[in-house]
């Protein structure tokens, strides 16, 4: 039987909290590496935005909800209240309807008291159905064999053979500890895309919180790295997450050679889910994890409406932002590696 509503206290995190916040998030069957407490030293420390992480506790003093929020502030983009910020998931996370109903109208009235435009909470599924949605956004989650070669077998013959051309290609993959690396290769991608680059402090805030949990991958071709990754683990689950490579590394099939060796390295020590994070419909990326045999699930993000009218379109396929995404893919490397963490910042 659920805890009487009148028994049950909204309380902030604190550092005295967080081992006791992370073990409720592995056991939550919902749960998801970006639940994890962590992530409110990462939003602190790499963005300088303001973090709330509220728990649901019992009268015994037993965590029985949480629901982590960061406050984005920008003159470009809007002031937002989001669950999670540079996340793909989020929103509240409990072990009843109700106690998700207190968190979730706990984040409203602060959305309302910050007097932000909007909150927002990034659902895997539909929790709101009264509240103003989007659903461009997909995730690709598909569950991986014991057996390395069973996995290589099970991506589509297209795929697999872009795969194979990377592999006699002599192309290798490492692990790697230094996020400078990875950092430098992922920028030279997201630039090429016309998107701004985190930083590298965020990368490395990242590799300093989560340590083994994020996983830095480097493919090398003659000696050279040419393509990255950064994944993060979560139980037995990994997500590649930033990724990217050079030119050079198309032609060489790098990129899918690369993710290839995330699930294969992955597989080899006991992970037994491939998740391929969101991607918008109609993309790029869209395609590409639809061609190794992932099928999209869609996700719910919900809006609870405060100074805004409308939903937000903060997104590279809004016509609005097309010039800027073509002049950003024109700049010197160095320059959007100088300006593009200011703008990133702000991309929550």
């Amino acid at each position: 039987m659920a805890p009487a509503r009148s028994s049950i206290r909204i309380r902030t995190l604190t550092p005295a909290d967080v081992a006791r916040w992370d073990a409720f998030v592995e056991c939550r069957p919902e749960g998801t590496f970006f639940h994890r407490a962590g992530w409110k030293r990462v939003l602190e420390a790499a963005f300088g935005h303001s973090a709330h992480y509220l728990y649901a506790e019992s009268e015994t003093g037993d965590i029985l909800g949480v629901l982590p929020l960061g406050h984005v502030r920008s003159r470009l983009f809007g002031n937002a209240l989001v669950s999670t910020p540079f996340c793909v998931y989020g929103g509240s996370l409990s072990e009843s309807h109700e106690i998700a109903e207190q968190l979730d109208a706990e984040a409203c009235r602060l959305a309302e008291s910050l007097k932000v435009d909007y909150l927002e909470l990034r659902y895997r599924s539909a929790r709101h159905t009264d509240w103003p949605s989007k659903d461009l956004y997909v995730t690709f989650r598909k569950p991986i064999d014991p057996d390395p070669e069973r996995n290589l077998l099970a991506i589509p013959r297209k795929q697999r053979a872009m795969v194979r051309k990377g592999i006699q290609a002599g192309l290798e993959s490492r692990i790697e500890t230094d996020v400078e690396t990875v950092h430098r290769l992922y920028a030279e991608s997201v630039r090429n895309l016309g998107t701004p680059v985190f930083s590298r402090t965020y990368f490395r805030i990242l590799k300093e919180e989560f340590g083994e949990d994020c996983q830095l991958l480097t493919v090398h071709h003659q000696g050279a790295p040419i393509a990255a990754v950064l994944s993060f683990f979560f139980r037995d689950e990994v997500l590649p997450y930033y990724g990217g490579g050079t030119l050079e590394a198309r032609a060489l099939k790098a990129n899918d050679f690369m993710y290839w060796e995330v699930m294969r390295r992955a597989c080899e020590q006991g992970v037994r889910l491939f998740d391929f994070g969101r991607s918008k419909r109609g993309t790029g990326s869209f395609d590409f994890k639809r061609n190794w045999g992932f099928e999209p699930e869609p996700m719910s993000y919900e809006y609870h409406l405060v100074r805004s009218s409308q939903v937000p379109d903060v997104n590279p396929l809004n016509p609005k932002y097309r010039l800027f995404i073509e002049g950003w893919k024109r700049l010197p490397l160095p320059l959007s590696r100088l300006i593009g963490p200011w703008l990133s910042r702000s991309l929550g």
